[in-house]
């Protein structure tokens, strides 16, 4: 069943998105399972993401496998 994520990232600034972005590369490699994503950045220059997924066990495995190394690897909030 698709799970609809919603994620706040205070402290997770566009530069770092961008970072993440271009390490992952999801554009080119797009993750299995994945539906929709859209991020956004708040007054104060915090993320706000909007992801739709097959399910929640994909969401699970990218994050674990490829977003979490990355953001660990910037220095990002987790």
């Amino acid at each position: 069943m698709a799970i609809l994520a919603i994620f706040t990232g205070d402290g997770f600034t566009k530069q770092m998105y961008e970072e993440l972005r271009k390490e992952v590369d999801w554009e080119h490699n797009r993750p299995a399972g994945v539906i929709f994503h859209a991020a956004s950045f708040d007054n104060s220059g915090n993320i706000r993401v909007a992801d739709i997924w097959e399910s929640e066990q994909d969401l699970n495995n990218y994050f674990d496998n490829k977003l979490k190394p990355v953001m660990e690897k910037i220095n990002a909030p987790l």
